[in-house]
Order: structure tokens, then sequence, then C-alpha cells
């Protein structure tokens, strides 16, 4: 059963796109602009989905996404490193400014795990996908999503818990 995906109904997915492309990228800017460059390039031409997984595809589309960025900076020329102490900013519209640290902090742990740990992690705890959702997005068995979010937590856990010391 094949149907075009509908553009009016992009922006049901966007909270959940949004958190995703945090964890993925440990940036809100970054994940603004890999949220927006994902659906210039869904909305670029109609798109055929083979089912009613409109969410799916759009992580996936998400994912392919991101990692054609990193891809393209890779082979781009850096600037000299940025100096080992770096101002905080807090998010101005967070009631609590500790709040907004301590989210950055734990989306930046989300974005240093390894890429199948990260994936899963994103998918079930961010995007609030079920193990079954999660499997079929990133096209694993469900045993294997729940193996990989309970390795991937433990490493957010200990990482946050070592920065905190």
């Amino acid at each position: 059963m094949e149907r075009t995906l509908d553009p009016d109904r992009l922006g049901d997915h966007l909270d959940r796109l949004y958190r995703s492309a945090w964890a993925l990228t440990g940036s809100r800017q970054d994940a603004e602009d890999l949220v927006q460059e994902t659906y210039a390039r869904v909305l670029a031409r109609p798109r055929m989905l083979r089912n009613e997984d409109d969410l799916g595809y759009l992580l996936r589309a998400l994912r392919n996404t991101f990692f054609s960025r990193l891809k393209t900076e890779r082979r781009r020329l850096r600037p000299g490193p940025l100096p080992d102490q770096l101002d905080i900013v807090a998010d101005p519209r967070a009631r609590d400014p500790q709040a907004a640290v301590e989210a950055a902090e734990l989306y930046a742990a989300v974005a240093a795990l390894p890429e199948n740990f990260r994936d899963v992690l994103v998918a079930v705890d961010i995007t609030g996908l079920s193990y079954k959702e999660a499997a079929r997005a990133l096209r694993i068995r469900e045993g294997t999503v729940m193996s990989r979010l309970y390795r991937a937590r433990r490493l957010v856990v200990r990482r946050i818990e070592g920065s905190s010391d």
C-alpha cells in the first residue's frame, strides 16, 4: 500500500524531530538547522511511503541528513581550536537556568554516544517511540533495541556522573 507523504501533516512531528536532532547534534542551534534542512529535502519532491509511518520516515531522513552534513563538514577546513573554558549561556526561555544547563549536559552526553546506541536512545527516550516502532524505524530487532537502550542509558549516566565530579 503506497501513499504520498502529506506535507500538511509534517508539522505534527516537529517537536519529536527537534528533540531527536538535538540529541544527534548536541546543540540547539544545530538541531534547528538540521530539522529545517531535513524538511527542505523532504519537501523538495513528492515522497512515496509504503506504510502509515510518517514519523519513522522523517526520523530516517533526519538521520541521513545528519550524516550527510557530517561528511561534508569533515571535508571542510577547520579554524583554530576554541579556548578550554567557554561561558555557558543559559536558555533565556527556560524557567530554571540550572535545568537548562542540565539539559544541555544531557544532550551533549547523548550526542557523544556511539552511533548505534545514540540512534536507539533518541528513538525511544527522546522521540518517544515504542520499542516496536523504534525497531521498525531503525530496521533492527526489538531485542536489539532493548539491549542497546540499556547500554546507552548506562553510558549517559556514567558520562554525566563523571563530568559532575
